[in-house]
């Protein structure tokens, strides 16, 4: 049996994140993948060779924001791994059905200024609005970068300005009581008590559910900073595609002695007398652990599917039921359709720029375009009548992803996973069939032609990818690339659950990391980094823990 001190499973970006820190410490690691294509969500594929060479697509993450919150890139130095970030300005076109339009650029004067065109007092209260979600986030972040449970880490995150700015949220009574009325509400109440403008509130409402939920959900407050983290830290793409993230760390990995191993499918964690000591994978090979294995895949698969009900219940016998029932995930996730196309679509009715397809297009006619958008996928219905959808065109800002003069457009439309009524047929029972996949990607595009008329027929190839294919490309749990949804009550220590919230678990040795552990999904890589840091003052509690506090001390001052 081959050993290594760490045996990841998935080489998704977070996997890829945690092996590069433990290499730095100087610990061996093995990474497992599944696929024949390392990065999970995170890749960058010629996937129409046939029909479109030479184009080249993000199959699921695109846009980065959450990275630029934490100090992944600087520390893993992954700009000399080939790392070049493209920041988007304007991040945001919203056309809407009246004639008027959201353009929202990193300047968020210039932003102000498109509002104003319409409506002055929502041009004022956005200024407002952005100003206090920027305060959030930088209040906040500091947690982001820190396992949840260790207030050490926590508390060494921030410095003299994060201060001011939480400060500034829960200073007195009645400004902490009102701060957390606001994060337990739904992104619509905050929208309605900001906004009158149904152009502006109907692009944040699609951005905030994001998040995976309709904005008429509760809990689901924070989910109206996104839009404000287009402002800053700013919204950017690798150039290359995302999938050029995932290949700079690739480079790291393997210039510190790392390994990759594609298609290698791990059906079993090895547990011997209460301590995993490595993984078997698909074929019978075994690979040996001895300090830890690392789980980049979510907490039920791992713990239903990968360990042993006997082992699982005497490390915890009442983990096997919690993590069946208590993890919620709402039948919501993504159908995904990548074009290649002949030229760029053109809004000719909004005075067309080019620049409008720098950043998102978002095609949100109103809040309750939205809501239905999601609240029917969460009911098992596809929403495809009058579909509301996320579009980028990558190539507007990254030329280098298709031949010349050609581009490649990015669609996320919500759908359901399991489908109310046909229930048992179709992919996986799911009830998604290539024919219905392509009939709901018809009237998705069909509706984004009533905006930008040359869409139909500037399409050289399409690839549509059903939810069902989705989940099971990426391994999710149906389908949900958050692996389990991102409201409050799964967020920060009770992510996935309270008692494996901080990346251990009561099986030693065994870790958790990826987007269903804190922070959560996105592309950010904090999830790898705090595991790392957790198993490495496990393994030297004493030295590491003197030096993370000595860390965090030093950057008290850093930020003053």
């Amino acid at each position: 049996m081959q050993a290594y001190d760490a045996v990841i499973i998935g080489a998704g970006h977070n996997g890829l994140v945690c092996a590069s820190y433990l290499l730095k410490a100087g610990y061996s690691v093995l990474l497992l993948e599944k696929r024949s294509v390392p990065g999970g969500a995170a890749t960058t594929e010629e996937c129409l060779p046939e029909e479109a060479p030479g184009f080249k697509f993000n199959l699921c993450a695109i846009d980065h924001e959450f990275i630029h919150l934490g100090p992944v890139v600087e520390e893993l130095e992954l700009t000399k791994y080939g790392l070049e970030y493209l920041f988007c300005d304007p991040v945001a076109f919203c056309p809407h059905p009246d004639g008027k339009y959201f353009l929202g650029h990193r300047s968020i004067e210039k932003t102000c200024a498109e509002i104003a065109r319409y409506s002055p007092r929502d041009a004022e209260k956005y200024a407002e609005f952005t100003n206090y979600w920027q305060r959030v986030t930088k209040a906040i972040t500091p947690i982001f970068n820190a396992p949840p449970k260790s207030l050490l880490d926590v508390a060494g995150n921030y410095g003299l300005k994060n201060l001011q700015d939480l400060f500034s949220l829960l200073g007195g009574v009645d400004k902490t009581l009102d701060f957390i009325r606001t994060m337990i509400t739904s992104p619509e109440d905050i929208l309605n008590e900001w906004f009158d403008s149904e152009f502006v509130k109907a692009p944040l409402a699609r951005l905030a559910a994001e998040m995976g939920a309709p904005p008429s959900q509760k809990t689901l407050a924070i989910g109206a900073m996104m839009m404000s983290m287009r402002h800053n830290p700013g919204m950017a793409r690798p150039r290359g595609g995302t999938g050029a993230l995932v290949q700079s760390l690739l480079k790291l990995v393997k210039s510190k002695g790392g390994e990759v191993l594609c298609d290698q499918q791990v059906e079993k964690v090895l547990i011997d007398d209460g301590r995993a000591v490595g993984v078997r994978v698909a074929g019978g090979k075994e690979y040996r652990a001895n300090k830890a294995v690392i789980s980049n895949i979510d907490a039920k698969r791992l713990f239903l599917r990968m360990v042993e009900p006997t082992d699982l219940d005497t490390a915890n016998p009442n983990l096997r039921e919690r993590l069946d029932r208590r993890i919620v995930n709402n039948n919501e996730t993504i159908l995904k359709i990548d074009c290649a196309l002949s030229e760029a679509p053109r809004f000719e009715a909004y005075d067309h720029k080019d620049e409008y397809l720098i950043g998102s297009v978002l095609i949100a006619d109103s809040v309750r375009q939205v809501e239905k958008s999601h609240a029917l996928a969460q009911m098992g219905e596809i929403a495809d009548e009058d579909p509301s959808m996320y579009v980028d065109v990558p190539t507007m800002l990254d030329p280098s992803m298709a031949p010349d003069g050609k581009h490649t457009m990015w669609i996320e439309f919500f759908a359901p996973y399991n489908i109310a009524g046909a229930e048992g047929t179709g992919l996986n029972g799911t009830g998604w069939t290539d024919e219905l996949k392509n009939k709901v990607a018809d009237r998705v595009i069909d509706k984004l032609t009533e905006y930008a008329p040359n869409v139909k027929k500037s399409v050289i190839a399409r690839r549509v990818e059903s939810p069902a294919e989705l989940g099971e490309r990426l391994g999710a749990y149906k389908g949900n690339y958050y692996h389990i949804d991102m409201t409050l009550d799964q967020m920060i220590f009770f992510r996935p659950l309270p008692e494996i919230a901080n990346y251990k678990t009561p099986i030693k040795n065994l870790y958790l990391t990826g987007a269903g552990t804190h922070p959560g999904g996105s592309i950010s890589g904090m999830p790898g980094r705090n595991c790392a840091r957790v198993l490495l003052s496990s393994q030297q509690p004493f030295s590491q823990r003197f030096k993370d506090a000595g860390d965090s001390l030093m950057s008290v001052f850093k930020n003053t």
